[in-house]
C-alpha cells in the first residue's frame, strides 16, 4: 500500500464478512478521487459483492478494473441506478457532484455511500436531509481518518470502555502532501472541492464529534489561508475552534504542506484529553523510530503505555455499514451525525477570516 500520496491511500485489512455471498451486492459510480479503493476494499473485506462500476473516463475505468479484475464495467450511469441487484451505490466523484448523485441514487431506491466531503454547500445538505427522510435510504459518509485508520478505531475503544474519562478536548492536525503535478483541474477549484475546511477539516471534526458524544456543537473561529501562492481560489491551511454542550473543546489545524521528505503523506495526530487520562495517536507515522503507523498512546491512572495496532484491530465500520443496511440500523454511523459534521465543517468554512 502505497502511503506518499493520500489521494490514492486505500487501506486495507483482513476479510472478516458479515453477509453471505451475493446477499450485499453493490456498484461505483465516479472515480475521480482514489479513496474509491478505500471504500471498496472496506465493503469487500466485509463481505460485500462489487459488481459493477461506471465512469466516463475510460483511463479510470481501466485502472479501477486493473485492481478489481472481476468487476463488470456498465455501459452508463442509468444502468446501474436501474440494476434492482443492487442494493448500494459507493462515489468518490468530484466532490460538488456527490450531492445531486446521492439523490439520483436514493431516488432510485438504493443507499448511498459518498467519499467525504459529501457536500461542498449547505444547499445540497438540505436537499438530501429531505431525500433521506422522503426515501428512508441512508446517505453514508467514507470519513477514512477515523473508520479506516486501526489507531482510531482502538481508541474509540479506549474511550468507549472508560480509560480516559469523560473526554475533555481533541486537538487533530490533518497534514497532507500536495503532489500538485498530479491533481486534476477540479482539486484546485474551491467551488468543487469546497475549501480547505470543508475537503479534509470534516475528517477532525466527526472524530471530534464521535469521541465527546457531543449533541451540539458552536464554531467560535476558523481561519483559511494561501500561503504558497498556487491558484487564486485554492486554500491550503485551515483551522478551527469548537466547543460542545458537554464544554468539550476541539482544535483542528488542516494544510497541505507536508514535506518531501517525509515517509507518508502526512502525520496525522490527534491528542484527547479526558477527566482521567490522555490519549496520542500517530496515525500513518511514528517519526523516526517507525515507517508505518497505528501508534496509540495512553495515559492514565493505570500507567503509560504504547501499543502499534496494525493489523490488529481491524475496520468495523464496513461491516456495520452493511448490516445497516440490510437491517435498516444505525450502528456504524447515524445519518444526523453524518450529516451535522459536514454542516459544521461548511459553517467553519463559510464563515473563516482568510488570512496570509
Amino acid at each position: 500500500m502505497q502511503k506518499t500520496d493520500g489521494m490514492n491511500y486505500a487501506p486495507t485489512g483482513k476479510p472478516n464478512p458479515v453477509c453471505k455471498k451475493g446477499e450485499f451486492r453493490f456498484a461505483a459510480i465516479g472515480l475521480d478521487h482514489g479513496h474509491i479503493f478505500g471504500m471498496c476494499n472496506g465493503l469487500m473485506e466485509a463481505g460485500a459483492d462489487l459488481a459493477a462500476v461506471y465512469d466516463p473516463d475510460p483511463a479510470k475505468v481501466a485502472a479501477f478494473v486493473a485492481a478489481y479484475p472481476n468487476v463488470r464495467v456498465a455501459a452508463s450511469e442509468a444502468a446501474l441506478l436501474e440494476d434492482s441487484s443492487l442494493q448500494l451505490i459507493a462515489s468518490a466523484s468530484v466532490p460538488s457532484d456527490r450531492g445531486p448523485l446521492g439523490l439520483r441514487v436514493m431516488a432510485h431506491g438504493k443507499d448511498f455511500f459518498a467519499d467525504k466531503p459529501p457536500f461542498t454547500c449547505l444547499d445540497d445538505l438540505q436537499l438530501a436531509r429531505r431525500a433521506v427522510a422522503e426515501t428512508a435510504r441512508k446517505y453514508a459518509v467514507y470519513y477514512s481518518e477515523r473508520v479506516h485508520v486501526e489507531a482510531a478505531v482502538h481508541a474509540s475503544q479506549l474511550i468507549h470502555a472508560g480509560a480516559i474519562g469523560r473526554v475533555l478536548s481533541v486537538i487533530g492536525f490533518g497534514p497532507h502532501r500536495l503532489n500538485a503535478a498530479t491533481r486534476p483541474d477540479w482539486f484546485w477549484d474551491k467551488a468543487r472541492y469546497g475549501g480547505i475546511i470543508c475537503d479534509i477539516g470534516c475528517h477532525q471534526i466527526e472524530q471530534f464529534l464521535y469521541w465527546t458524544k457531543a449533541k451540539s456543537a458552536t464554531l467560535l473561529h476558523s481561519k483559511v489561508a494561501n500561503y504558497g501562492g498556487l491558484h487564486p481560489a485554492f486554500e491550503d491551511y485551515g483551522d478551527a475552534t469548537f466547543v460542545t454542550d458537554t464544554g468539550a473543546t476541539h482544535f483542528m489545524r488542516v494544510d497541505w504542506y507536508t514535506p518531501s521528505g517525509l515517509g507518508a503523506w502526512g502525520d496525522g495526530r490527534t491528542f484527547i484529553t479526558g477527566t482521567d487520562g490522555f490519549i496520542e495517536l500517530r496515525k500513518y507515522v511514528d517519526i523516526g523510530r517507525d515507517a508505518e503507523g497505528d501508534h496509540v498512546y495512553l495515559v492514565n491512572g493505570e500507567g503509560e503505555s504504547h501499543v502499534c495496532v496494525r493489523g490488529k484491530v481491524g475496520f468495523p465500520f464496513f461491516g456495520e455499514l452493511i448490516l445497516d443496511c440490510l437491517n435498516r440500523t444505525e450502528v456504524a454511523m447515524t445519518q444526523e451525525h453524518a450529516f451535522w459534521a459536514i454542516e459544521l465543517a461548511l459553517e467553519a468554512q463559510a464563515k473563516a477570516i482568510r488570512v496570509g
